[in-house]
């Protein structure tokens, strides 16, 4: 398997999820292939990501824009120079504020290496940003979808994946994590882009497509 998905990649897996899944296939039918979601690797992404937990997209890139604006483009020296308490003053929470500012310092040290965790093998790289306070599961797996394109990730516990699982498949209620990876044990070894597929029905029914 590639390391990484580009759009030729992108296409053979989403025709190959529409061969041997019905209802992916519908979806596939309606929107097309599904966008790459791409974002840049590094520190400024993560940043967003952890900005992400257990709120709106719409909140988290609030926070994130004034955030960046104010400090003239994110860097891991602009959020240790603010510190914690500068960073709650952009809307974030304590212990994001804290979080954000702990993994700044540990670029800054060099504990953490995003050019090194590109090249690791899997397994420990993700055990290398698991270590750091603020990042779980959820996190390091949309890190690895979007900003390195793994092609096999599935994304642990994501609302919108199974709010668009539950839709798709004529599902009774919202499977839990559990019950989400066994269905998505189907479409391996193109699981990520099996949550492309979901993420694309759950913005066109929403108008957001």
């Amino acid at each position: 398997m590639p390391r990484s998905l580009d759009h030729a990649l992108l296409q053979a897996g989403t025709r190959e999820l529409a061969r041997r899944d019905a209802h992916l296939a519908a979806v596939v039918a309606r929107v097309g292939t599904p966008p790459m979601f791409a974002r840049r690797p590094g520190f400024a992404t993560l940043i967003k990501i952890v900005l992400e937990q257990q709120v709106s997209l719409a909140a988290a890139r609030t926070m994130y824009l004034r955030l960046d604006q104010h400090v003239g483009g994110l860097s891991p020296l602009t959020v240790t120079t603010l510190g914690v308490d500068g960073l709650r003053r952009f809307g974030l929470t304590r212990q994001k504020s804290s979080y954000c500012h702990g993994i700044a310092a540990r670029v800054l040290d060099g504990r953490l290496n995003f050019a090194a965790i590109a090249r690791a093998e899997e397994t420990s790289a993700r055990a290398s940003l698991l270590e750091i306070p603020g990042i779980g599961p959820w996190t390091v797996d949309i890190y690895f979808l979007m900003a390195l394109r793994r092609p096999d990730v599935w994304p642990q516990g994501d609302l919108g994946l199974a709010s668009a699982m539950r839709e798709v498949k004529a599902l009774p209620r919202l499977p839990n994590r559990d019950e989400q990876r066994a269905v998505a044990a189907s479409w391996v070894p193109w699981r990520a882009i099996a949550a492309r597929i979901l993420w694309a029905h759950y913005l066109e029914q929403r108008g957001q497509l």
